[in-house]
């Protein structure tokens, strides 16, 4: 391996240490649940779920499941009521 690709990852490992150097503003994941595979989305600091369960109530269990595992990097707004 070439010194500039060490010079690379050992940057990376600095810049993992320092969380707040990024946000992101928006992504797409798709999520295995128990009965069936759903597609989330995160913009304008919301998660969006196609699931049935999301559409009644804004909130869901694959939601609030992916918040858990990326809440250090994503800055999440309380869903507003209808």
């Amino acid at each position: 391996m070439d010194s500039g690709m060490i010079s690379k990852i050992q940057k990376s490992i600095e810049y993992a240490k320092e969380p707040d150097r990024v946000e992101i503003s928006a992504l797409t994941a798709t999520f295995r649940g128990n009965h069936d595979t759903y597609n989330l989305t995160f913009a304008n600091g919301q998660w969006t779920c196609e699931c049935n369960f999301f559409g009644q109530r804004g909130v869901c269990s694959h939601t609030m499941a992916i918040e858990r595992l990326l809440v250090p990097m994503l800055k999440v707004t309380e869903p507003e009521e209808s």
